[in-house]
């Protein structure tokens, strides 16, 4: 079987065992490989790359964790804390990993921008699981390419919009989003940084960590909403966002970070909210413990698959 296009079931089947066709799509979802003619709302891919870490390596088993992880995800029915199942309103399809050339970061951006842009063009929305935060550009320029600039809701303990170095850099790929026009900065939010970062001139409004945790998740809430109002959103999410209390499967923890309730609550509370897309990045299962970063970012992800089918009633 080819690991970058799996054959599981058709439809997710309640009656499966709890790890049947573990880890081959997310939520067992059906696998899509024509996306044009897909009747899809969503399409989840993956993209097994981490040749940009300036950390430690092993973000490009982030897919198949967090795949793996979302195992423990599939409920009958309704799930707490929402009164409906998540198929009765919303159409998920998941797409496999990208496919390129190890050693050659170029064709995994062509490959995944020509994968982002096919599941744009035919209306549907992304779910997209990295793999260094480097992924979360080419995402974003077919995602950009299709709506216009979109406002960005970007939790990271880091900026990632640092000047210089490689092109294929898991820091600047915001540098290089806001020097390309993909991201409309009077109306984009970075919340959870607690590392070092040039003041002067930053693009984005910035809530850092303890900030975000004294003013606690409401607080913080009303702050992105104030921030990004009625624009078109791209939500990109690196698990160091989180404390490494709750992820410590990751490249680059940095301590007194938010939690996962936090964060949970945050995602939770954007129904409303204009968004298009969402990644979830920087999960290294090498280094998790007992599943906890790659459930955490298969909940977070869960989480935005709700909010969107909240709108679809």
């Amino acid at each position: 079987m080819n690991p970058s296009n799996p054959n599981p079931p058709t439809t997710a089947n309640a009656d499966l065992p709890l790890y049947a066709n573990l880890g081959l799509t997310f939520m067992q979802s059906p696998f899509v490989s024509d996306i044009a003619a897909s009747k899809a709302d969503v399409i989840v891919a993956g993209v097994p790359f981490d040749m940009a870490t300036s950390g430690r390596p092993g973000a490009r088993f982030g897919p198949a964790g967090v795949r793996a992880a979302s195992a423990n995800l599939i409920w009958e029915g309704a799930r707490w804390p929402w009164d409906f199942a998540l198929d009765e309103r919303l159409r998920l399809e998941d797409a496999g990993n990208v496919a390129f050339k190890h050693g050659e970061p170029q064709t995994m951006v062509d490959s995944l921008q020509a994968m982002i842009r096919s599941i744009v063009s035919s209306g549907k929305k992304t779910l997209v699981f990295g793999g260094d935060h480097f992924i979360a550009l080419p995402v974003i320029r077919e995602v950009a390419a299709q709506h216009g600039p979109l406002a960005l809701i970007h939790f990271d303990a880091h900026t990632d919009t640092y000047d210089g170095g490689s092109k294929y850099d898991h820091g600047t790929l915001f540098h290089h989003a806001v020097q390309e026009g993909l991201l409309d900065t009077e109306h984009s939010i970075q919340i959870g940084i607690r590392t070092a970062y040039e003041k002067d001139g930053h693009p984005f409004e910035v809530i850092d960590a303890a900030e975000a945790n004294d003013l606690g998740w409401a607080g913080t809430l009303q702050r992105i909403k104030q921030r990004v109002g009625d624009k078109q959103a791209y939500i990109s999410f690196d698990i160091d966002a989180l404390d490494p209390a709750y992820a410590p499967g990751t490249g680059t923890p940095v301590t007194a970070g938010l939690s996962s309730d936090f964060a949970l609550k945050i995602i939770r509370g954007m129904q409303g909210m204009n968004l298009l897309g969402m990644d979830v990045v920087e999960v290294a299962p090498a280094y998790d413990h007992a599943e906890i970063t790659s459930l955490a970012g298969a909940t977070l992800a869960l989480e935005f698959l709700y909010v969107l089918a909240a709108e679809m009633k």
